[in-house]
């Protein structure tokens, strides 16, 4: 979450189509990922009436962490992964699930660790379902 609320509108590369998030893990080494992100996305961010973006400027992460809960809720998306760290979750497993090569995750989820990466890959459940259902 602290990430994300540290993003501003000069972080976001419109012509490239990346974010450029600041690691507040390795403060002392000054380290950015760029992380890809759809022209459809970059095209809505930058709509003057798009309020996702502004609600989410100057506020404490407590706000922040209740406006995404709130959001959530009226998507009707409920359990352990409504919060912000599901959101992550869900896009780790998304990208295993999309077969986007384990490094790129690991590069845009800015894990230091391949092992760390590798636990979104061990897909099981209706997941593994999903992928058998889909090879067969």
């Amino acid at each position: 979450m602290s990430e994300t609320l540290n993003i501003r509108a000069s972080d976001i590369q419109t012509s490239e189509g990346i974010v450029a998030i600041k690691s507040l893990k390795k403060r002392n080494k000054r380290h950015i990922r760029e992380v890809p992100i759809p022209f459809t996305f970059v095209k809505t961010l930058q709509e003057p009436h798009f309020g996702f973006v502004q609600s989410f400027v100057n506020i404490s992460r407590a706000t922040a962490w209740r406006k995404i809960k709130a959001i959530m809720h009226n998507a009707e998306i409920s359990g352990a992964h409504a919060s912000p760290k599901g959101l992550r979750h869900s896009f780790g497993v998304h990208c295993a699930f999309s077969n986007i090569p384990m490094l790129l995750c690991q590069r845009w989820m800015g894990h230091a660790d391949m092992r760390t990466t590798a636990i979104y890959y061990q897909i099981v459940g209706k997941e593994e379902r999903e992928m058998a259902e889909r090879m067969w």
